[in-house]
């Protein structure tokens, strides 16, 4: 992972801190174990920054601190960290994403939660324009600022730096104003019969965007469907498709067919 820049003991603008968070729970992802020291190499901030940052991150549930650095958290509260999500199931979500572009027309609009999922497709996106695109996460708003024939709604609220968008009631409102053609969205993990998501103020806002959306596109790498989340989001039915990698297990596919979900499994 590419170091940040060194912040010269300032750590403005106001949003920097919250990316070099994200970016340092992705480092201790990737190395499963960092000291502090080496943290402060990487990143080239000071000793008493890269504390700072930590306390906040396992204030987050993110990481967990020892004498003398930090580990991974492997909790379901870390698995929601945006860093985390960036870097699983790559490949898996990728081939969601080439399934859900083949949904989209010129012309539509589209909705798109802030899971990395549905952020694989909006790569995929700028060749449909032009679009209408609603989301309210972040990285997906950069990227489709870039496209120029992609009309963007920015979902906006109150923002979470360990998920990187905008959410609570504020953003739900903002969701019910709009009836888009397509929503495209994942969740924590799936039962049989209903998809969960393990923190309660992401799922009032993934409630309005499917309540917003006319066609309702559920994306969930197998890794979903292994996993257990606190709270229901909805019946897997209130789904028009669910769209689920081939490395799922077939029995559970079938248990998902079984119980009246429409779903296909996408080949990776």
């Amino acid at each position: 992972m590419s170091a940040s820049s060194s912040d010269g003991g300032s750590d403005a603008p106001a949003r920097r801190p919250a990316r070099r968070q994200a970016e340092i729970a992705a480092y201790v992802v990737q190395h499963g174990t960092a000291t502090a020291h080496e943290l402060v190499e990487a990143f080239g901030v000071s000793l008493m920054t890269v504390h700072r940052d930590l306390d906040a991150l396992e204030h987050q549930g993110v990481v967990r601190k020892y004498r003398g650095g930090v580990s991974a958290q492997p909790t379901s509260v870390f698995e929601s960290n945006v860093a985390y999500r960036l870097n699983t199931a790559q490949a898996q979500k990728q081939a969601l994403a080439r399934r859900a572009r083949a949904m989209v027309e010129p012309g539509m609009s589209v909705m798109l939660d802030d899971s990395t999922s549905a952020l694989a497709l909006v790569r995929l996106l700028e060749d449909v324009a032009p679009l209408t695109v609603a989301t309210n996460f972040v990285p997906a708003v950069s990227l489709l600022t870039a496209m120029p024939d992609v009309r963007l709604i920015v979902l906006g609220g109150i923002y979470s730096p360990t998920h990187d968008s905008f959410g609570g009631v504020p953003c739900a409102e903002a969701v019910e104003a709009l009836q888009t053609d397509l929503l495209f969205c994942s969740v924590s993990a799936v039962s049989p019969t209903h998809a969960y998501h393990q923190e309660q103020e992401i799922v009032l806002v993934k409630r309005a965007m499917l309540r917003a959306a006319r066609t309702r596109v559920l994306l969930i790498d197998n890794a979903k469907l292994r996993r257990t989340a606190l709270h229901r989001l909805a019946p897997l039915t209130d789904f028009d498709l669910v769209l689920v990698d081939d490395q799922a297990p077939a029995e559970q596919v079938a248990a998902l067919r079984d119980q009246g979900a429409r779903v296909e499994v996408v080949e990776v």
